[in-house]
């Protein structure tokens, strides 16, 4: 064995003594790196929220043309029939009360005409196509198409007198524009304040 004397004039040796390494204070690389990671995080938490609200945006807009789509989609068709509405007013028209009092075939085929022009109407409102008719109306280029103006000085001037052409849209778009005559002359028509 050994003595105390021995083992105290020995000297020691790294193993033989317990060596505490003292804790490090972070120096300025690894703060350097913290922030530098913290910069990064920060940026792909913004890139990922653009990302995601893009993503958000894309999708309602693509809701938004898909219900466009349905509801616009028969537009040129629907603009086709209005030809179709029109010509059977016209046929209508063109035969006097009188003559359809008088022969029961004239009759017959004018309500048969009429019945025909009813049955389309209820079409194009099934589909959303609404006729306008803007009779004693203010004037609007988005509807309208001034065809002449009336000096009639009892209406407002601006206001829609008479109608040669009744007007279609569907949903919020026309499909043709009512053609009309717009009356001039009166007090000036007052403003929508809507």
């Amino acid at each position: 064995m050994k003595s105390e004397e021995q083992i105290m004039s020995k000297p020691a040796t790294p193993n033989d003594v317990e060596t505490e390494t003292p804790r490090e204070e972070p120096g300025e690389a690894a703060v350097e790196a913290v922030v530098r990671l913290e910069a990064e995080v920060a940026d792909l938490k913004d890139r990922l929220l653009r990302a995601l609200a893009e993503t958000e945006n894309l999708r309602r807009r693509a809701e938004r043309d898909v219900s466009d789509a349905r509801q616009y989609a028969v537009s040129k068709f629907a603009a086709d029939l209005v030809g179709v509405a029109d010509n059977l007013e016209r046929a209508l028209a063109s035969v006097p009360a009188e003559a359809r009092r008088g022969s029961a075939v004239l009759k017959t085929l004018s309500d048969g005409v009429a019945l025909t022009g009813k049955d389309l109407m209820q079409v194009f409102e099934k589909h959303g196509i609404r006729r306008i008719e803007p009779l004693g109306e203010r004037f609007d280029p988005h509807l309208h198409e001034a065809l002449f103006e009336v000096a009639d000085p009892s209406v407002p001037s601006g206001t829609v007198s008479t109608v040669v052409s009744p007007g279609y849209a569907i949903g919020s778009r026309p499909l043709r524009a009512a053609k009309v005559g717009v009356a001039r002359g009166g007090p000036a028509a007052a403003a929508d304040g809507g």
